[in-house]
């Protein structure tokens, strides 16, 4: 007998919804920040050991949409608890004991699925607030997605809520996203951590280019910025900022795609691009209608 189906990783934004999929799956496939926000789409990562397949799907944090980009982003994230079998609902346990999770997701009635409640960052939590929020949430499971605490305890839950089914996929698939998805990413990732402020949230990255057959690898991605100055900021004193995403960003690539790469890196100021829906659209997002 093999299980197999869709396991949806929903909850509030820094949950840490992305460092969790990325330690289900056993490889870093969503980008991690400590900035809030920073998962745009959803993210799919594929296990598959034991006679059990899960297809996880790491998700936008569950916000009030205040712009386009929000609009997609939230759009992403209820789609994604729609298609589940079983849902994690993720939460960060210094913040106490969420709210059921339709609260959260603005919804007016719980998913369809199996939800199950999952506290992380629980290493970082006093015993005694521990002991109190157990009280609270009997049923809960505590993790540390950062460390892997308690993580293979929810592999096991979950495998035992996923419907008796055959894999739904080849068992040495990791993803069904494409490389240049991951690649592009990778690029956004590095300036998410090299750059401050503001600047991270204006950006997209588009791979315009994706050269195989020949080493190295070729690769022409654009950074899309909102503002001549943000460009600026990008490009840095004599274009050593950009110089140095560049060979950051193409380091992260190489270990992904194992083999050597030229990153052609380049940026291009798309004005307001968040709050454009044609813009949007053509950098991948999927802007639906935001059913509450």
């Amino acid at each position: 007998m093999t299980r197999a189906g869709i396991v949806t990783v929903a909850g509030k934004p820094n949950a840490g919804k992305s460092t969790l999929l990325n330690r289900i799956v056993g490889q870093k496939l969503a980008i991690t920040s400590q900035k809030p926000q920073s998962t745009r789409d959803r993210v799919v990562g594929i296990r598959t050991a034991d006679n059990v397949q899960m297809i996880v799907f790491d998700t936008p944090g569950l916000l009030e949409p205040k712009y386009e980009l929000q609009k997609a982003m939230r759009s992403a994230a209820l789609r994604a608890l729609e298609e589940a079998d079983v849902i994690v609902y993720l939460a960060d346990a210094s913040n106490g004991a969420p709210p059921p999770l339709h609260e959260a997701a603005g919804l007016a009635s719980p998913p369809r699925a199996r939800i199950i409640e999952v506290l992380n960052k629980s290493d970082m939590l006093p015993p005694e607030r521990r002991a109190q929020l157990e009280k609270e949430r009997p049923d809960a499971i505590f993790v540390s997605a950062m460390t892997g605490d308690s993580v293979d305890a929810l592999i096991t839950n979950i495998a035992g809520a996923l419907p008796e089914s055959p894999f739904l996929y080849p068992d040495d698939d990791v993803s069904t996203q494409s490389v240049r998805f991951f690649v592009a990413e990778m690029v956004r990732e590095t300036v998410l951590e090299q750059l401050h402020d503001e600047v991270p949230y204006s950006v997209a990255v588009g791979i315009e280019e994706f050269r195989e057959g020949k080493t190295p690898l070729y690769i022409r991605a654009v950074v899309y910025v909102e503002r001549e100055s943000q460009k600026r900021i990008i490009i840095g004193s004599k274009g050593a900022q950009i110089r140095n995403l560049g060979q950051t960003a193409r380091k992260k690539i190489e270990g992904f795609v194992d083999e050597p790469v030229y990153l052609d890196l380049w940026v291009k100021v798309a004005p307001n691009w968040r709050r454009s829906t044609s813009a949007l659209e053509r950098f991948g997002y999927h802007v639906g209608k935001d059913e509450r």
